[in-house]
């Protein structure tokens, strides 16, 4: 099977935007050309890669997998960019926004090893909650904002015009209960455990794993309390007010005292993703450093081990 790998790169546009339309915007060239490379692509393939449908395209199983292909083929050219320019010529202010968890585990214990190997570039970070994050972004006050979605139900709405998602890390979800509270986990019924679930503020992607459980066991799952933070989260916990869905980041580090930690199935993961703007603008380098050294420090993480 032999494909031209440029093709890949259309397709994974696609797969990132959600659309034909949308991938042509951030390619720079007509929805026609798009479609003749996707039909070419196929071709190639022998098989169906996209799925049309009324709300975008869908990848195939085999359109998946050729995506990833291309995520591969983009991160090789953008380290061979990246050292062909030269870090001596990579400088500027990139800011990056996030959540607490990400920061917290995978970007600021390489700041220093950062630091060193690029003097004359400075990574400002913002923490903050997605609403506020992505307000920023859009108003360009963010170079990039790392975000999180639960991976089953994450949105499948196309981008913004001109603004690109490139997938960092995913992570198990794990269930946080006082410690003791169940006597087995064999079979557990997540929709009939004996303490209450806590609720967590609405834009937090523990949210949409509540909403999944609800319609996978069709349980009337209600919750008490609301926490933004993990701290709190497992202080409610210790305290036996109730059970949580917290992602494997955010115990990272932290004391675990009074409550256990447990692998459920179908929970599912949490799927984290860099959301930038067009990479092919004269000043992108900067940005184009960090959004490799964000990838390098995430796939670098054991999500099974925390470290």
């Amino acid at each position: 099977m032999e494909m031209d790998p440029r093709r890949l790169l259309v397709l994974l546009a696609v797969a990132r935007t959600g659309g034909v339309l949308a991938a042509a915007d951030e390619l720079r060239i007509t929805p026609s050309a798009v479609s003749q490379q996707l039909t070419k692509l196929e071709n190639e393939a022998g098989q169906a890669l996209l799925l049309r449908t009324p709300k975008g395209s869908v990848l195939t199983p085999a359109g998946l997998a050729m995506a990833e292909a291309g995520e591969e083929i983009e991160r090789a050219l953008n380290v061979a960019r990246s050292r062909m320019q030269g870090q001596a010529e990579v400088a500027g202010v990139v800011r990056v926004g996030g959540f607490t968890s990400f920061m917290r585990t995978v970007v600021i214990p390489r700041l220093p090893e950062w630091r060193a190997q690029y003097p004359q570039l400075q990574i400002q970070l913002v923490e903050d909650g997605f609403p506020a994050l992505m307000r920023l972004f859009r108003q360009r006050q963010l170079d990039a904002v790392v975000v999180e979605q639960d991976s089953t139900t994450s949105d499948q709405r196309p981008l913004a015009a001109g603004m690109v998602e490139e997938p960092l890390l995913d992570e198990p979800w794990k269930l946080v209960v006082p410690a003791g509270s169940l006597l087995s986990t064999d079979n557990l019924d997540l929709s009939r455990l004996p303490l209450p679930w806590l609720g967590v503020e609405p834009s937090a992607a523990n949210i949409a794993v509540l909403g999944r459980l609800r319609h996978s066991t069709g349980a009337h799952i209600e919750t008490i309390h609301q926490y933004q933070d993990t701290l709190t989260a497992l202080a409610l916990v210790a305290a036996g007010e109730g059970v949580a869905i917290v992602p494997t980041l955010a115990l990272t580090g932290v004391v675990q005292d009074q409550v256990d930690i447990l692998d459920v199935p179908g929970l599912g993961t949490r799927h984290i993703a860099l959301r930038r703007f067009d990479r092919r603008r004269p000043t992108s380098l900067p940005v184009d450093t960090v959004a490799r050294l964000l990838r390098e420090s995430a796939a670098a993480f054991d999500t099974r081990s925390g470290s």
